[in-house]
């Protein structure tokens, strides 16, 4: 969550590259900063001392308001099923509202006060979200149908001060700020990036900076990351992934309002209403489907018909997993071993009627060396499901993905 400098997060694994931990100095291109037109006029830096700037960085109390625009290109079907946006009843878990992140906008207030105290509260429609983290206890509110999600043991992680040696659970997986998207970038940029700094900019009424990384190679969604970082302090203010294919930015995460200043110490407490339903998480096997481990797998796996063809590879020892090439051209090959594949659904006739409607909505049939099957588009992430029971998922092209699966067989 906001504010917690240290948090390393997992960040979906094909998503970006996660080949290179860290940013080596040699790979980062010296360009010096000069202010547009309608940015502020500030002094020049380098990619590198900007980069530098963010990891000396130590505000970890903040207030605001921010916003987090997705869109990912999902067929309308699939992003029925991902949570179209509003809040969801239920048990008032965690993971039922960060999928509603896989599209559309939703604005929400964040503050935070070091690692062990931070809240973010929704503001879709008229009814509120809130998760608070206060100490050892994880709260989640969901006003519309007064129920809540509660988890305890989430002190600071490992080696980080109260509650060392605890492992975070549904912490962890709270909506990431653009801070925190910032940090997963860096993490992963390496000799297949090209980093530098752009056009200044305002954020949220500051004067920013802008880091920009660029994919080398061919073939990738990702046309580049735009990082904009506040001049003084170093906090990223805004987050953007833009496609390689234009358009607006698939993902756009910033604050539109913010303040650095330690917040109300009220503002963490929670109280259960009265009359409210509370429901006790059930730790880190609880949260299924909010992409901790394979994430582009997992979220084909929630959609019907398409767990029996995965057998849940990778994520609980079934199955092979490999990787296929390496930066943003990397490619997972899920192999399940089971041997069904999209022909056995097809054929399938007590096969749920949204299994064929969702396959319906994938796209062409491809076909090629490794045999032949089907492609799951999206603008970031693109998923080739084979008749034969393979997948292959990255951040990359319908074409590159198809080539990659023609040279690994």
């Amino acid at each position: 969550m906001a504010g917690n400098t240290k948090t390393s997060r997992k960040a979906a694994r094909y998503a970006v590259p996660v080949a290179v931990a860290g940013v080596a100095a040699a790979t980062v291109a010296m360009v010096p900063a000069f202010a547009n037109a309608g940015g502020p006029d500030l002094p020049k830096v380098t990619a590198q001392q900007l980069i530098e700037k963010i990891a000396a960085s130590e505000v970890q109390q903040l207030s605001g308001t921010a916003r987090i625009s997705t869109d990912l290109g999902l067929p309308s079907l699939a992003s029925g099923l991902l949570g179209g946006g509003g809040v969801t009843g239920g048990s008032a878990s965690p993971e039922d509202k960060v999928a509603q992140l896989a599209s559309g906008t939703h604005t929400f207030q964040v503050a935070a006060d070091g690692p062990d105290k931070q809240k973010l509260t929704f503001l879709d429609g008229k009814h509120e979200y809130s998760l608070i983290h206060n100490g050892d206890d994880l709260w989640g509110y969901d006003s519309k149908s007064n129920e809540v999600f509660h988890e305890k043991g989430h002190g600071a992680p490992q080696g980080e001060g109260k509650g060392k040696g605890k492992e975070r659970k549904t912490a962890d997986r709270l909506p990431a700020t653009p801070k925190e998207l910032a940090e997963e970038a860096l993490k992963a940029a390496g000799t297949t990036t090209d980093v530098s700094v752009g056009d200044t900019a305002q954020v949220a009424g500051r004067d920013a900076y802008q880091l920009v990384l660029k994919p080398k190679q061919a073939g990738s969604t990702v046309g580049s990351i735009q990082i904009a970082v506040d001049a003084r302090n170093g906090v990223p203010l805004r987050f953007q992934l833009l496609s390689s294919q234009g358009g607006k930015p698939i993902v756009d995460a910033g604050f539109t309002k913010v303040e650095f200043a330690a917040p109300a110490a009220k503002t963490f407490d929670f109280t259960p209403p009265k009359g409210a339903k509370v429901n006790e998480g059930g730790g880190p096997e609880h949260l299924g489907k909010d992409g901790k481990d394979g994430s582009a797998l997992k979220g084909l796996e929630s959609l019907p018909g398409l767990g029996g063809l995965t057998g849940g590879a990778g994520m609980d020892g079934k199955g092979e997993v490999k990787v296929l090439g390496e930066g943003w051209a990397t490619v997972a090959r899920i192999d399940s071993g089971t041997g069904k594949g999209l022909k056995d659904i097809e054929n399938d006739k007590n096969a749920p009627k949204e299994a064929e409607q969702f396959l319906n909505s994938l796209g062409d049939k491809v076909s090629g060396k490794f045999g032949e099957g089907r492609v799951f588009s999206t603008r970031l992430v693109n998923a080739l499901i084979t008749d034969d029971g393979k997948v292959y998922v990255g951040a990359v092209t319908k074409d590159a993905l198809v080539k990659t699966a023609d040279a690994s067989k």
